[in-house]
């Protein structure tokens, strides 16, 4: 799993120590992890903040919780630090962050992203159009938000209805329903107007 070099650690203990506060950690995880737009971070965990999934690794002077759900993304990644004329920069390297990583113990999360991105998106693309994932709510409802010449097309009700909510639908059977959150009040880009 990841690597956190020995001189990330002393970086990473000094910080920690000044942040004054007893039992202080990192916390480790992925934003949009399979997807293009995958971002590897690392924040301040004060106690009681971690997540009961995380796993927790122990380093001589601080520990480090990892998101459950970001462990599978962040295989062979190394996060180093490294001095320079500024002082230094810290730097986090997943080389994994963005391929997608489904199987049947993915999250719902993970397999809506993983169709929008691989089977969706690139037909959307062609009329400059995309669609994200806002959100999974109640556990089973999935909440999108489409731009570029998506936002404002006259034809989004169709897209969303006969492509992309039947697509998601028959492929994850937990989902029970597809809403969009897109404001297509602008239509300056649509494809469709």
């Amino acid at each position: 799993m990841i690597n956190i070099t020995d001189s990330a650690q002393d970086y990473l203990a000094e910080l920690l120590k000044k942040q004054d506060c007893e039992g202080i950690a990192v916390r480790i995880f992925i934003l949009d992890a399979g997807t293009p737009k995958a971002e590897t971070c690392i924040s301040f965990c004060r106690p009681g903040e971690s997540q009961d999934s995380d796993e927790v690794r122990q380093y001589p002077a601080f520990n480090a919780y990892i998101e459950q759900r970001s462990i599978p993304f962040l295989k062979d990644a190394i996060v180093d630090y490294a001095k320079d004329a500024m002082g230094g920069q810290l730097t986090i390297k997943a080389p994994n962050s963005r391929l997608p990583q489904i199987n049947d113990d993915s999250t719902i999360h993970d397999r809506v992203n993983y169709i929008l991105y691989n089977e969706i998106n690139p037909s959307l693309a062609a009329h400059g159009g995309v669609v994200t994932l806002e959100e999974i709510f109640e556990d089973s409802i999935a909440v999108l938000k489409f731009g570029g010449g998506c936002q404002g097309c006259g034809m989004v009700d169709v897209t969303l209805k006969e492509g992309v909510e039947k697509t998601l639908l028959e492929q994850i059977p937990q989902l029970t329903e597809v809403r969009d959150i897109t404001d297509h009040t602008n239509r300056d880009n649509a494809y469709f107007k």
